[in-house]
């Protein structure tokens, strides 16, 4: 069975610029077969100076809905859209660094078009 609320959440919601940005495991409701449907997104904005600030933004609108969140990590994104260029590099210094290579094949899903590269240099 499908988890609705789960599914109708986007994978990917990242803005223009330079920022800091979060790696979330989501979790559906319980199904009655005991599994827990999951998923990951990535967030990041402009707008937050913490790792922290993107996570309990995110993870409070989800609670709301009744969605559980892990923070998998963090670092920081730099999408220059004009260029169709995308940058993954840093960690956060509270979660940890994200598997940046996931989080490249969460954006193709959003960006194909875009050419998304990882590093691990840089804060």
């Amino acid at each position: 069975m499908v988890d609705a609320k789960l599914e109708a959440v986007p994978v990917v919601d990242i803005d223009e610029g330079i920022f800091k940005y979060v790696l979330i495991k989501v979790y559906g409701k319980e199904q009655t077969d005991g599994s827990e449907p999951s998923k990951l997104i990535v967030r990041g904005f402009n707008r937050a100076q913490w790792h922290s600030d993107i996570y309990d933004e995110v993870s409070s609108a989800l609670l709301g809905l009744g969605l559980e969140t892990e923070c998998l990590g963090g670092g920081r994104i730099e999408n220059r859209s004009d260029l169709k260029q995308i940058k993954v590099y840093g960690y956060s210094q509270g979660y940890g660094k994200a598997d940046h290579i996931e989080t490249r094949r969460l954006l193709l899903t959003k960006y194909p078009d875009h050419n998304i590269t990882c590093s691990d240099e840089g804060y």
